[in-house]
């Protein structure tokens, strides 16, 4: 499986990204363990914090495709840097916001923009540029596995923060952990190739934008990861919420964040080995429709903690494992020179799903009392995503490259 990665400056690459990733998204796919303590402790009720976090939703993938052109334009490493100390930032004074523009400003914008400019579309696209062709799939695999690694370690260990020194001081340590992230940028950026200058009659970033929203394979892409997002901000937002209905500790919350970040880490693995041997949109289909499989399921189950981490076992198999095939895709149609803007795009859609998964789980608890109404809409999408992706326009694996 890691084969292509034998070279010590393709794995050298890889592993910084994953490391950076590990950071950015551990912090980032854990916020929904502060929204009860947050209520608590503000009183600002749980639509209003739902809200903030879903701004944040919604401003981490905005803020992609900016960082992406901007990588793609200037290099990585400034983007990573500033992603990194904006994190930390925004962490940081969270407890410092006592309203909802406060909580909007700390966690909806600084910490999320922060969190996203060091997040898949950059560290992926600075990965690409310094890898082989044959080693994408599997890189970009491993890359999105340390994301995953980071929700299974940071979870537990922010919940153990939580319980004993406080959501505060919490937050104060998760802002603090931040920070190991920027050694990591300088293995991944050091001996990168400088960025390449636009080449008379190339048309750029603009055309190749263009070009690309024009494509109606880019489009029905777009379509599926909406609800990627959609889905994963609502689990990851409201999870803590749904086990606390379910009067199980909220430990149960922890742990489950953390299988399906392990989970995934598996999951990720196993499918950047696929990329180069089943079409992307095949495997982006399944796994759509694995989550709508595993939602009806858990809907007949009894609301206990085994079926809790099952579930979460599930899930997570899939949980993000939907990038490295998105972005395989989007390399396969426009090629590697703008994918850190391209794949940023894709990413926007996402988030836009992020950002009505997480409102609306709000609004659904305070209108309903629960989240049944939100699982039939997540199980629904889940389905048409699956769907959506069968008639993207991706040439066969060649043979020899179908050989395990």
């Amino acid at each position: 499986m890691f084969r292509s990665l034998r070279k010590p400056e393709v794995l050298v690459a890889t592993l910084a990204a994953a490391g950076i990733l590990l950071i950015t998204m551990g912090a980032r796919q854990s916020l929904g363990l502060f929204v009860g303590p947050l209520n608590t402790s503000t009183g600002l009720g749980i639509g209003t914090i739902s809200l903030a976090l879903a701004v944040g939703q919604f401003s981490w993938g905005a803020i992609q495709p900016v960082a992406g052109a901007v990588a793609d334009r200037y290099g990585p490493r400034p983007v990573l840097v500033g992603g990194v100390l904006l994190l930390a930032l925004g962490s940081a004074i969270t407890p410092f916001m006592g309203t909802g523009f406060g909580l909007m400003l700390s966690l909806g914008v600084l910490s999320a923009m922060g969190s996203g400019a060091g997040s898949f579309s950059v560290l992926i696209g600075a990965a690409a540029q310094r890898l082989p062709a044959e080693a994408r799939g599997t890189a970009s695999g491993v890359i999105n596995a340390g994301g995953s690694f980071g929700q299974f370690v940071f979870a537990p260990v922010l919940q153990s923060l939580i319980q004993t020194v406080g959501w505060m001081g919490a937050m104060w340590s998760m802002a603090l952990a931040t920070l190991a992230a920027l050694p990591l940028v300088g293995k991944l950026t050091d001996g990168a190739p400088a960025p390449v200058e636009r080449v008379a009659g190339e048309g750029g970033l603009g055309r190749a934008v263009a070009e690309a929203i024009r494509h109606p394979s880019y489009l029905l892409l777009h379509a599926g990861f909406f609800t990627c997002g959609f889905h994963i901000a609502f689990l990851v937002t409201h999870l803590p919420g749904e086990v606390d209905l379910c009067g199980l500790p909220p430990s149960v919350a922890g742990w489950s964040l953390a299988i399906i970040g392990l989970a995934n880490v598996m999951g990720s693995l196993f499918v950047g080995s696929c990329i180069s041997r089943y079409r992307s949109k095949h495997l982006l289909a399944a796994m759509y429709a694995s989550r709508a499989v595993l939602i009806a399921l858990y809907l007949l189950m009894p609301r206990t903690e085994a079926v809790f981490y099952l579930f979460a076992a599930g899930l997570g198999f899939t949980w993000l494992a939907t990038v490295p095939p998105t972005a395989a895709l989007v390399g396969k149609l426009f090629g590697v020179r703008y994918l850190a803007t391209l794949f940023g795009l894709t990413l926007l859609s996402h988030q836009i799903g992020g950002f009505l998964g997480a409102w609306l789980g709000g609004l659904a608890v305070m209108h309903f009392g629960d989240f049944t109404w939100m699982w039939y809409a997540d199980m629904a999408l889940a389905v048409l995503a699956a769907l959506v992706n069968l008639p993207i326009r991706e040439a066969r694996i060649a043979p020899a490259l179908a050989v395990a």
